[in-house]
């Protein structure tokens, strides 16, 4: 059955409400896993599948959105998905089989949590794309989409390469945390977050349409309180944690 747009409109608002309960909910609990991993939660499974589990539905359902736009004649709104699935195809297949995390473990719950925001996110930008999505050869030239666009591969140039430094910090038989230092690590305790937060604002923009609008609150949501716990795990774990490095914004937050 077809949700007409009126219909639409009501779910996107609402999944918008569930994202603000969920920001204000993440500044009380830090998301148990990574440096604040905790038995607590249940049942755990490995870092590295967990990370894939989690981020392969995103990529799935949306190359299946690909698929089913092909008989829509809109480069522009393959250009916008192929935007997406570089994302996922990083945090599927790259990303976690890097990470130096050797016998580290997060929740199951955290994992299927992460399938469902990804599920619901990809759901709402998918569904748009294939139903609503109304764009002519004439965006490629629209200010939006080539601002956007930049901001775009600019946040992933900053994510990628805070990842690696992450990444490098330690050997693969290491496990001990160690403070970050050099390039963007001189200003803020999170430059990884903060690429991904430049690079969904970017899709919000070239996009321009509702679902985008709706990922970069829920990556804001998710980012910012987990910017602020890691700013605090490192302040109160290094005694020689710079002072003057901020959250996530240089000279702001």
């Amino acid at each position: 059955m077809l949700i007409s747009f009126h219909e639409y409109q009501l779910i996107f608002y609402t999944w918008i409400g569930i994202a603000v309960a969920v920001f204000f909910l993440l500044l009380k609990i830090a998301a148990p896993y990574g440096r604040h991993a905790t038995s607590k939660w249940g049942p755990q499974i490995a870092n590295h599948y967990g990370w894939f589990f989690m981020e392969f539905p995103a990529f799935a359902v949306m190359l299946y959105v690909l698929i089913k736009t092909l008989s829509i004649p809109s480069a522009v709104v393959s250009i916008m998905i192929g935007f997406y699935c570089l994302h996922y195809i990083n945090r599927t297949f790259v990303f976690p089989f890097r990470l130096h995390t050797r016998g580290k473990k997060m929740p199951v719950l955290i994992m299927c949590s992460g399938i469902f925001f990804n599920l619901c996110n990809t759901f709402l930008m998918g569904y748009y794309f294939i139903n609503f999505a109304n764009y002519d050869l004439s965006w490629f030239y629209d200010p939006r989409f080539i601002a956007g666009t930049l901001m775009f591969f600019m946040g992933v140039w900053i994510n990628w390469k805070a990842d690696n430094i992450l990444i490098h910090l330690r050997n693969p038989d290491e496990t001990d945390y160690k403070i970050p230092r050099g390039w963007l690590f001189n200003y803020v305790s999170c430059p990884n977050l903060l690429g991904e937060l430049i690079e969904w604002a970017g899709f919000a923009l070239l996009c321009w349409n509702m679902p985008a609008l709706a990922f970069f609150i829920w990556s804001a949501a998710n980012l910012v309180p987990r910017a602020l716990a890691h700013h605090k795990w490192y302040k109160n774990k290094f005694a020689d944690y710079p002072a003057e490095r901020k959250i996530i914004l240089p000279k702001f937050f």
